[in-house]
């Protein structure tokens, strides 16, 4: 049996990832859903990308945990490459979940749309401390397009402000995504318009990986909400051996 470890991705908490933890564990799996620094309660939102990785490796040292599974969602895929980088002997598989894909010298948001970059820093312009929080209207139309209003509304309840400089600060690695000497897998959810998708996930952003499995499954940018069992399912296949 693997441990797999979820990495959340922005405006989330490890334990919104639960429901998707439950099933990997039935089937006789140890899973860990970490919160990362920048969004537990209480934590700074002035917070940035290193703090948020180191934060994730000291998770994975403290409770020493090896032959990992891990994966990231989104911006989880920036933590989990800089936690890779740092400890890859810990590391059995990436497993990046609809993910940003850095190489060294980047950051998020030179993967996303400019418009995107606009939003985000008008609204962390008008923030007392450098947060974003996604509108409304946008988690409806583009992260949770295969739910009901009542069940995107209820999602978006459970979400907090997210440390922008994590979206801006520039990661650091010894070795990029495909040199690294780690088994890699994507997951791409294909209803997922979270990016456009002609400026999509997949291939613009698995590619970096180099040598990696794709799993494809229908879905929403945020089908941890909306059908667990079935992300459970595509986990564990990009999990496996």
């Amino acid at each position: 049996m693997a441990t797999y470890v979820l990495v959340h991705g922005a405006w989330h908490t490890g334990e919104l990832y639960e429901d998707v933890a439950a099933p990997i564990r039935a089937a006789g799996h140890e899973v860990h859903c970490p919160t990362l620094a920048g969004n537990r309660p209480g934590d700074a939102r002035t917070l940035g990308l290193d703090a948020a990785i180191a934060s994730l490796v000291t998770y994975l040292e403290d409770n020493d945990l090896t032959d990992i599974v891990l994966l990231g969602h989104s911006y989880g895929g920036m933590v989990i490459t800089g936690a890779a980088d740092r400890v890859p002997g810990r590391i059995r598989r990436l497993v990046y979940w609809n993910a940003f894909v850095p190489n060294d010298g980047e950051c998020l948001n030179d993967m996303v749309p400019a418009h995107y970059v606009g939003l985000f820093d008008a609204v962390s312009s008008e923030s007392s401390d450098n947060s974003v929080m996604l509108p409304y209207p946008i988690w409806r139309e583009a992260f949770m397009n295969d739910a009901s209003g009542e069940e995107a509304e209820a999602a978006f309840n459970r979400l907090n402000p997210h440390p922008y400089a994590t979206f801006t600060d520039r990661i650091g690695l010894k070795k990029n995504p495909a040199e690294m000497e780690i088994a890699k897998s994507y997951i791409n959810c294909t209803e997922d318009t979270a990016l456009p998708q002609s400026l999509g996930w997949h291939p613009r952003l698995s590619e970096k990986l180099g040598l990696f499995r794709l799993v494809q499954i229908p879905g929403s940018h945020e089908l941890c909400f909306t059908d667990p069992a079935a992300l459970a399912a595509a986990i564990l296949q990009a999990g496996r051996d």
